[in-house]
C-alpha cells in the first residue's frame, strides 16, 4: 500500500488509518465528530496527497481538454479553477476533476483511485501538440478548511488570502516554501487548498499547525465524507461513476452543451431528453442512519437507492444521498428508506443540506 509524504506525521499524532484508494491514509485523529466540529467552527487540516495531478501544456491544451471535459475549459483565465467531468461517448463519469489554469500550462487534479485509468484515457486522445506529464507521485496537497482557515495562513504566507476569490489560485511562498495555493475545497466552508512538492508539504504541514496553534486541528477522511455529504457533494465510486451521467447525478451545471464537439456529447444530449431518474439528498424524518446500497421506496414500492449515508453531525439527523426514479424525484416529497429490514421516512430536502457554511466569506 503506497503511503503518504505525511504517513510519520499522522503516526505521531497516533491517527486512525485505514486503506484507501491503494494508500494508507488517516480516517480520524481525535475523532470524526469532533473533527468535523472543528472544520465546522473553527479549522480543519486534511492531508489529500493521495490525489493525483497531470501538467497539461503545450499550443493544443487548452483545444484538448475542452475536448475530454464536459465544462467549458476554454472560458478559464490564467489563475482561474474549474470543477469539470471526463465521461466516455456513452456520458459515464469516468471521473470528475478539478482544472487549474496557470498562464502556461494547466494542472488537472484527479481521484487516487483513477489515476492510472485517467492517465490512460488522455493519453489515447491527445494530439502531438499536448504533453501531459503524471505529477502525483512528486505532489503532496493539503485541505486546510474552515471558518479560520485564512485567518491562520495569512500569518505565514506572502500572499493576501483576503484576495483571491473562490475557485481561483495563485503560486506563493508558506512560511519560505513554495506552493500553490487555491481556493478550493470539498467541505462547505473557507479554505484553501495548497499543492507543494513532497518535502515542502512536510514542513507547510508543520507550520499550518504552529500557526494554528490549537485553533487549527488534524482532520481525517471520515469527518472529510460527513462534511461533503452535508452539502450533497458527490464521491466518486459512491454516488457517480461509469454507470452514472452528469445530467441525472446534478451536474447539468457544469455540462456545456452547447459547446463544439467533446467526447460524450451525443449521449448527454440524449440523457437529457430521456431522464428517468435523479440524484437526490434527504434528510430521515423516523431515527435511522441510511447507509450506501439501501433500498428507497414511496408507498412500499422500491424507487431507488442511497448512494451515501451517514448520521450529519451538524444537524444531529442521520442524511443520505442517493438515485431515485422520477417522478418521486421533487423537493418535499415523502420517501422511506429500508434500514436493518424496517421502513423509515425521510423527505427529499434542497441542498445543501447544511445551510450555515461560510464557502463564501
Amino acid at each position: 500500500m503506497k503511503q503518504t509524504p505525511l504517513i510519520e506525521k499522522h503516526q505521531v499524532l497516533g491517527a486512525k488509518m485505514v486503506g484507501f484508494a491503494g494508500f494508507e491514509m488517516p480516517i480520524q485523529y481525535s475523532g470524526i465528530l469532533k473533527e468535523h466540529e472543528a472544520v465546522r467552527k473553527s479549522a480543519g487540516m486534511f492531508d489529500v496527497s493521495h490525489m493525483g495531478e497531470f501538467i497539461v501544456r503545450g499550443d493544443g491544451a487548452a483545444e484538448f481538454l475542452n475536448f475530454v471535459m464536459i465544462n467549458d475549459v476554454t472560458s478559464l483565465h490564467p489563475w482561474q479553477a474549474q470543477y469539470s467531468v471526463m465521461c466516455f461517448e456513452d456520458g459515464g463519469i469516468i471521473d470528475d476533476v478539478l482544472i487549474y489554469r496557470f498562464p502556461d500550462h494547466f494542472m488537472v487534479v484527479v481521484n487516487a483511485g483513477n489515476i492510472e485509468k485517467d492517465l490512460d484515457w488522455l493519453m489515447v486522445h491527445k494530439p502531438e501538440n499536448v504533453d501531459i506529464l503524471d505529477m502525483s507521485e512528486g505532489t503532496g496537497l493539503l485541505a486546510i478548511q474552515g471558518p479560520k482557515s485564512r485567518e491562520i495562513l495569512n500569518k505565514i504566507t506572502n500572499i493576501d488570502l483576503d484576495e483571491i476569490d473562490f475557485y481561483w489560485f495563485t503560486v506563493g511562498d508558506i512560511d519560505g516554501s513554495s506552493a500553490t495555493i487555491a481556493r478550493t475545497g470539498y467541505t462547505g466552508e473557507l479554505g484553501f487548498e495548497i499543492y507543494a512538492d513532497n518535502k515542502n508539504i512536510i514542513h507547510i504541514w508543520d507550520s499550518v499547525l504552529s500557526a494554528g496553534n490549537g485553533v487549527v486541528a488534524p482532520v481525517g477522511l471520515g469527518c472529510r465524507d460527513t462534511l461533503r455529504m452535508e452539502m450533497k457533494y458527490a464521491l466518486y465510486g459512491n454516488d457517480i461513476d461509469e454507470t452514472t451521467n452528469p445530467i441525472e447525478a446534478g451536474l447539468s451545471w457544469i455540462t456545456k452543451l452547447n459547446k463544439n464537439n467533446f467526447i460524450g456529447k451525443n449521449a448527454l444530449i440524449k440523457a437529457k431528453s430521456n431522464q428517468t431518474r435523479r440524484l437526490i439528498c434527504f434528510e430521515m424524518i423516523d431515527r435511522g442512519i441510511p447507509r450506501k446500497g439501501y433500498p428507497i421506496k414511496h408507498e412500499g414500492i422500491l424507487v431507488g437507492e442511497v448512494t451515501s449515508g451517514t448520521q450529519s453531525p451538524s444537524l444531529n439527523q442521520g442524511i443520505g444521498i442517493g438515485f431515485v426514479t422520477m417522478p418521486y424525484d421533487k423537493f418535499g416529497t415523502n420517501l422511506t428508506v429500508e434500514i436493518r429490514g424496517k421502513d423509515m421516512k425521510c423527505i427529499i430536502a434542497k441542498q445543501p443540506l447544511y445551510k450555515e457554511g461560510t464557502i463564501n466569506t
